[in-house]
């Protein structure tokens, strides 16, 4: 991971930014796994497909984005404490909505566990034409995976006084170190649809989309989302994946999900306390 970044390190020295500055934000790189629908990596799962869930879980109220099996990932591509089997459902409606509502699920399934197809349309209790179509346009087929390394997205934070954020604490060069990391990226490690761990990215991004994520899930637990604890630190959470959804569906360009869970609830494999925030600039 620190020798794919070394172009990274070696174009920020070049412009002027001192060296105990970039090694103190190299060291904030995480790994990640990048899923596309091309590329010669394992297939770790699938965009759509059938929807297969065990008779005890309810109909999810979004649609079905995708399904990766976490036997398949490769070794050490994230540093998440997954489960090292089982499947992993995705659902997300790619739309913005009010600051008390998650855009979507996730859904935990054990190796093992007696499954059976299920309606992908019963979300659309209304059946809205335009949601289906949009539906319809959401990506399919196999998912291959790389191990990627991912840096900070954003170059500021919310703190006390300043509503329109500030400097990362322990880097007053970030805003510098993320442009350098936009003209490197892709030739490190090129963004794809589907994101599993690492740091949360978006179309327009000043603030860390988790931090907005954590502020609309507290909004949430207190109008009676979850069924436990909801922390506003946002150190207690974590990136569970990132989709890119703008990449495929016609009319939600720039449309990003976001699911988060809180790490206590990643360790014990709570899933259903996982929580989706949704970029849209439309």
């Amino acid at each position: 991971m620190w020798a794919r970044l070394s172009p990274f390190r070696d174009k920020a020295i070049a412009q002027g930014i001192p060296a105990d500055d970039v090694e103190r934000w190299l060291a904030t790189a995480r790994p990640c796994a990048t899923l596309t629908r091309d590329g010669d990596g394992p297939v770790v799962g699938r965009f759509g497909g059938p929807l297969l869930l065990p008779a005890d879980t309810p109909d999810p109220a979004h649609p079905f984005v995708a399904a990766i099996d976490l036997a398949a990932l490769p070794a050490d591509a994230t540093d998440l404490p997954l489960p090292p089997d089982g499947r992993l459902l995705l659902f997300a409606f790619p739309e913005t909505a009010d600051n008390d509502e998650t855009m979507g699920s996730v859904v935990y399934v054990p190796v093992g566990t007696a499954v059976a197809e299920r309606d992908k349309h019963a979300w659309n209790s209304s059946d809205w034409d335009d949601y289906e179509a949009m539906f319809a346009e959401f990506p399919q087929g196999p998912l291959r995976a790389t191990a990627d390394v991912s840096l900070p997205c954003h170059k500021s934070v919310i703190q006390p006084g300043m509503p329109w954020g500030g400097p990362i604490p322990g880097h007053p060069r970030c805003e510098e170190l993320v442009a350098v990391w936009e003209s490197t990226r892709a030739d490190i490690a090129p963004a794809g649809p589907l994101q599993i761990g690492g740091y949360a990215d978006e179309e327009a991004i000043d603030n860390d989309p988790i931090a907005y994520a954590v502020d609309r899930a507290v909004k949430a637990a207190e109008a009676g989302w979850g069924d436990g604890p909801v922390s506003g630190d946002v150190s207690d959470w974590v990136l569970l994946a990132d989709w890119q959804a703008g990449m495929d569906v016609e009319g939600w360009e720039s449309s990003t999900a976001h699911w988060v869970i809180q790490r206590e609830d990643l360790a014990a494999r709570r899933f259903d306390r996982a929580f989706t925030s949704v970029f849209w600039n439309p």
